[in-house]
């Protein structure tokens, strides 16, 4: 489980995030929306290490993650895909999927195309 709590986080003096809070289970599938500006990928960025929290709390499965480098974070098993197309151009599709492909964790199912085509069937 996820939970973020109070969460403060910016760029220099501007403060982005002001107190955001949220809670996601384990298996559940989310979706953060809101207009450009409004802090999708300061949150998304702030939780994964990538941008440090100013404040709040950063759990996941009970553990304070916040102040961790990114590289442990996503060892912990939480993963971020920006919307960049940041990926590797002289690779195929498949071969871009499989370099974020990781042993799998206590309690969390393995990583396979057959799951990962079931979660998004347009990639199929």
């Amino acid at each position: 489980m996820l939970e973020v709590a109070d969460l403060v986080s910016g760029y220099g003096r501007a403060r982005i995030l002001r107190g955001l809070s949220f809670r996601i289970g384990a298996g559940e599938l989310v979706m953060l929306l809101g207009r450009n500006g409004a802090g999708k990928s300061t949150t998304l960025r702030t939780v994964m290490g990538l941008l440090r929290a100013e404040g709040g709390s950063i759990r996941l499965a009970g553990q304070e993650i916040a102040g961790w480098e990114p590289h442990r974070i996503a060892r912990a098993g939480l993963g971020y895909v920006p919307e960049e197309r940041r990926i590797f151009a002289d690779l195929t599709v498949m071969k871009n999927l499989e370099v974020g492909r990781q042993a799998p964790r206590a309690g969390l199912p393995a990583w396979t195309p057959e799951r990962l085509f079931a979660l998004f069937p347009n990639l199929g």
